[in-house]
């Protein structure tokens, strides 16, 4: 009796070993998963944060060049113009990348 009380111990055991290591290996496929979807997000931005300074310093050169306050205000609104549609087509894309990312996640969770 003692044997066989032994016996089950050790397979409940081995049973809760097994289940950790599973548990384990996947919980590291989640974390390398989440961590690429980070890496592309976080290379992505930095693309988009450099688009915007350039733009940003391209700007404040021509109004350097502006000759009268109608120049300012038209390279104004022309700036303006397209900082939004860059920054309405970055956030889509940005949406885009997590969305992906978030995916890529739960596919490994299951």
């Amino acid at each position: 009796m003692a044997d066989a009380s032994f016996e089950q111990a050790r397979k409940g055991f081995e049973k809760f070993l097994a289940g950790a290591q599973a548990t384990a290996g996947t919980i590291e496929e989640r974390g390398a998963t989440v961590r690429a979807g980070a890496k592309d997000i976080t290379a992505k931005a930095m693309t988009y944060a450099e688009k915007n300074v350039q733009a940003s310093l391209d700007y404040a050169q021509s109004l350097l060049h502006a000759k009268d306050l109608g120049h300012v205000m038209r390279l104004h609104g022309e700036y303006v113009t397209s900082q939004m549609r860059s920054l309405a087509e970055q956030a889509s894309e940005m949406g885009q990348i997590v969305g992906r990312a978030a995916m890529d996640a739960a596919k490994r969770k299951t």
